[in-house]
């Protein structure tokens, strides 16, 4: 046994984070610990670690246990490259490599017995290195950071160059290729994609290691752990099986207790009815004093604690055109990074629309482009009549009022609102009680993102456009959205890394890959089988004879010098065509400046520049037209040596 905790206690204040809790923690078991946001989910990880004392009862860790921890809150790590601080985890590994070094000069200078003396510590210095894996080291942690989503050319970037999320990878990263006894990773699935979400359920269940997770992702739950231990209202209680099972086995407790409080309340009331019919008759005073005894002894049975599940309907909304939303060839990029180039989009009405990609290949880039709050380099963007946008971003908490209440807040985001609706609503969103009267600019982070998704989705907006609405949710809440999506009956654009949400809730799937979009016309979880398919099909296809290899290899060589000569080909095109948007560029902003200019009454006083300008405005308009109409003809030749490249390409992988 790792750790066995005995009614263990931990208070704050009034609240009873743990009472008289008790649990162990077997070799190699896997863990999933859920509960409420705010229930101690953290306290609890910090407990088994050590960073914080119980207010009561005893936790005792195994002698020598290695424990690795993996905090919600962004790490500070500097001075060393990703590679780096990864390997520097491993300690012991770096030091046998540094004595070996020592050793190795030290061999080389020495004679006799000295020198067999030191061959002989050597040996065993690279006994135990290769039994701590030094060898394959930098290998395994190659892939670890391959797997979490890193390039290999990230692997030299200073880490303090990395965003708050990557530098959270840095750190997963980190704990596993240590060589911990037990993992405790508080929330390891928020910086992630859904593809590095995939790799890490299968590291994890690989993993030699015992690990806890916090996690609110329910399909991870179910991939990873064989134990839920639950913490609500102070209790700790453990469920075998993976999340499902817990569910359903906490569903069928509820039910027993129930069943078993109702019984003792009809008996509690047969002895109650009994002593009172019969306390002043004497012949029954020994039947009386037995049933009083009886109540005496008698352990009440407690109602369950049953969760909070409130249903909420969005306010009544403008009815949506047959297409409320539509994006037309654009083009746009970020500091001459392209991110989309030709993308085109219809979005229907009573559409519920999933966008996946991995990170920073422009999701929420994308819903800014379809907010508004971007506007395409090149290209198109039309809402349909009567279209309200409802959008929600995690860079949007600015909007919200610091000196106002979460309940005020609300209030002046809802036409006619009803004070028992919106807390029922706030309730959804574990603002419950007094917590609705609390100040905004005191609320944490998460806390306010809540408030915010709150807003928009009561806002009576009729298309909505919610990137990453789950991020500070939990398992109840995200159950609550979506229930509240699925009920909405305007159209939706969503961006989450909860697969269980988007299996439930989106009916399309658009997968935003480099610069480009694709639409999948179906459900997220045949999005998902259909993808599964193709990289079965894409490893049977790799499977290839040594034959093949050989003609691959010729196919390869042709394929390489046509696409040298498309090159050559391509190059004075594409100059000339960066040439004439540069031009238009220009001439595009002299226009804007001459119609500011022109805007300004003084300018008329004088009638010859009022001339001048009108003249250099109409030179500047054709010269605008004259190099669009070739950036077109240009257009047409490159496309048309870009589809037989592709048809070249496409001939030799038959």
């Amino acid at each position: 046994m790792l750790v066995c905790a005995n009614r263990l206690t931990k208070l704050y204040g009034q609240k009873d984070i743990l009472l008289e809790a008790s649990f162990h923690i077997n070799p190699g078991e896997k863990i999933g610990l859920v509960g409420p946001n705010g229930a101690g989910k953290s306290t609890l990880l910090k407990l088994i670690l050590g960073e914080v004392e119980p207010d009561g009862g005893e936790i005792h860790r195994a002698k020598h246990v290695r424990i690795g921890y993996l905090p919600q809150n962004v790490l500070s790590f500097r001075g060393k490259t990703v590679m780096e601080e990864v390997l520097d985890v491993a300690q012991e590994v770096r030091w046998l490599q540094e004595e070996m070094e020592k050793l190795h000069e030290e061999i080389s200078q020495a004679k006799g017995e000295i020198r067999e003396r030191l061959a002989f510590r050597l040996g065993q210095l690279m006994e135990r290195y290769q039994h701590l894996g030094g060898y394959g080291l930098k290998s395994k942690a190659e892939k670890i950071l391959v797997g979490l989503g890193f390039r290999e050319e990230d692997f030299s970037r200073p880490v303090e160059s990395l965003s708050g999320g990557w530098i959270m990878r840095v750190a997963l990263a980190r704990l596993l290729l240590s060589d911990a006894d037990l993992l405790l990773l508080d929330e390891p699935t928020n910086h992630l994609d859904i593809e590095a979400l995939k790799w890490l359920e299968g590291f994890l269940e690989e993993l030699e290691a015992a690990v806890v997770v916090v996690s609110h992702d329910r399909r991870f739950l179910n991939k990873v752990v064989g134990r839920i231990l639950e913490i609500d209202g102070g209790q700790l209680l453990s469920y075998k099986g993976n999340f499902d099972t817990y569910r359903e086995e906490k569903r069928r407790r509820i039910e027993q207790r129930w069943a078993a409080y109702k019984l003792q309340q009809e008996r509690l009331k047969q002895l109650e009815r009994f002593i009172e019919r019969n306390r002043a008759r004497k012949d029954r005073a020994r039947q009386v004093q037995s049933r009083l005894k009886a109540l005496e002894k008698m352990e009440i049975v407690e109602p369950p604690r049953e969760p909070h599940e409130m249903r909420f309907r969005l306010p009544e909304m403008a009815p949506l055109p047959r297409i409320p939303l539509e994006l037309h060839d654009i083009w746009f990029s970020y500091c001459e990074r392209p991110v989309f180039r030709g993308v085109s989009l219809v979005l229907e009405r009573g559409e519920r629309l999933a966008v996946v990609g991995p990170n920073g290949a422009g999701k929420s880039t994308l819903l800014k482009i379809m907010a508004g709050e971007l506007s395409p380099q090149r290209g198109s963007r039309r809402v349909g009549q009567g279209v309200r946008i409802g959008f929600f971003a995690q860079d949007q908490l600015h909007q919200l009022n610091p000196e106002k209440t979460v309940l005020e807040e609300l209030m002046d985001s809802v036409a006619h609102p009803h004070q028992g609706e919106l807390r029922n609503f706030l309730a959804l969103f574990h603002f419950r009680g007094d917590e609705v009267f609390k100040r905004v600019g005191v609320l944490s982070g998460g806390e306010q993102a809540r408030l915010l998704l709150c807003k928009v989705l009561l806002g009576g907006a009729n298309l909505l456009l919610l990137d990453e609405p789950t991020n500070h949710l939990d398992i109840s809440s995200r159950e609550a959205l979506e229930e509240t999506l699925i009920g909405f009956g305007g159209a939706l654009v969503l961006v989450t890394h909860d697969r269980e949400m988007m299996g439930r809730v989106a009916t399309r799937v658009l997968e935003v890959g480099t610069e480009r979009v694709e639409l999948f016309l179906g459900p997220y979880g045949e999005f998902e089988a259909s993808r599964e398919k193709r990289g079965k099909d894409l490893a049977i296809r790799g499977e290839k004879s040594q034959g093949q290899v050989r003609k691959d290899k010729e196919r390869k060589r042709l394929e390489a010098e046509w696409r040298n000569r498309l090159f050559r080909m391509r190059v004075p095109l594409e100059k000339e065509i960066e040439s004439l948007e540069e031009q238009v560029e220009r001439a595009t902003s002299r226009i804007e400046e001459i119609q500011k200019e022109m805007s300004n009454p003084e300018l008329y006083r004088s009638g010859e520049r009022v001339r001048e300008l009108k003249r250099e405005m109409a030179q500047l308009r054709a010269h605008v037209q004259a190099c669009t109409e070739r950036w077109e003809e240009l257009q047409l030749e490159l496309e048309a040596l870009k589809k037989g490249g592709g048809r070249s390409e496409l001939e030799g992988n038959r």
